[in-house]
């Protein structure tokens, strides 16, 4: 077989292998994410507390939900 073949087949290789594991890792770290959201209760307390508020509980369920709804609408824009 003639060398140019070569070095296209092993061109085509890579690309194909970059655009898979790109699409691969993407996927694992958006089902991650969703399944491990990166603020919880006890962060967002600790964020309120270091900005000057004292955080209620109410306060901090309001901005969960909050951003609860922002995420979930931002995924139906997506789709």
């Amino acid at each position: 077989m003639a060398t140019w073949i070569w070095i296209l087949i092993v061109i085509v290789a890579l690309i194909g292998g970059f655009a898979l594991g790109f699409w691969i890792s993407r996927k694992y770290m958006m089902d991650y994410l969703e399944k491990n959201p990166p603020i919880n209760e006890d962060m967002l307390r600790i964020m309120m507390m270091q900005m000057g508020q004292k955080p209620s509980q109410k306060k901090i369920n309001q901005m969960l939900s909050m951003m609860n709804k922002s995420s979930e609408q931002a995924k139906k824009e997506k789709k």
